[in-house]
């Protein structure tokens, strides 16, 4: 496990994920996923948990401290159903909400179209950090690259996905797979899509 504070109240940890090897039609990429901790005002959230195999017990006991120091309800933020990871253990231990409706402060969720399953954003409005799925990954270079699901039905709908995406203020890109972007997000991205 590697973590790393990104801003004060925000961290980000990767894990390798247990069934990397059977990933279809993704080659060259690490068997290392990136996921979020952000201490809301209101709420301590999670983003595509993984709870890092072999180091169970010193992970949670490093989030149990946290939460109890907060003293904030957990929640579970989930980019895309597949990355539900390590939710069930955590709603068990914590009686987090998955997804919860109102968002936590200081988060907007970003709806990822133009395929059938679903996809969204988390835009971290107070660190201008953007939490992604699968849409934008690491290129292996210290840039990104555009990654659409397999299952794109309509370009033009995640175009328009992209747009909403390309207003926001993004600083930062804390993408689930490969390097995380952490200055000038907006311009890499707009790179990763001259280049899609």
């Amino acid at each position: 496990m590697e973590t790393q504070q990104i801003a004060p109240g925000l961290w980000r940890w990767t894990a390798p994920h247990p069934n990397w090897r059977n990933w279809p039609d993704w080659p060259d990429v690490p068997e290392e996923v990136g996921c979020v901790y952000y201490e809301a005002p209101d709420t301590v959230v999670l983003i595509d948990a993984l709870i890092p195999a072999g180091e169970e017990e010193e992970f949670l006991a490093h989030l149990d401290r946290d939460v109890e120091r907060l003293g904030l309800p957990v929640a579970i933020l989930l980019t895309a159903e597949w990355h539900r990871r390590s939710t069930g253990e955590l709603v068990e231990r914590y009686g987090a909400e998955i997804n919860p409706s109102p968002l936590p402060q200081g988060i907007e969720e970003i709806a990822i179209r133009g395929a059938p399953e679903r996809q969204v954003a988390y835009f971290i409005r107070p660190h201008g950090a953007l939490v992604v799925a699968e849409i934008f990954a690491g290129d292996g270079k210290g840039g990104l690259k555009l990654c659409p699901s397999p299952a794109l039905t309509s370009r033009e709908e995640l175009d328009a996905s992209l747009a909403a995406i390309m207003k926001l203020p993004v600083e930062r890109l804390l993408v689930s797979h490969g390097e995380p972007v952490l200055s000038d997000g907006r311009r890499r991205m707009e790179e990763a899509l001259a280049l899609s």
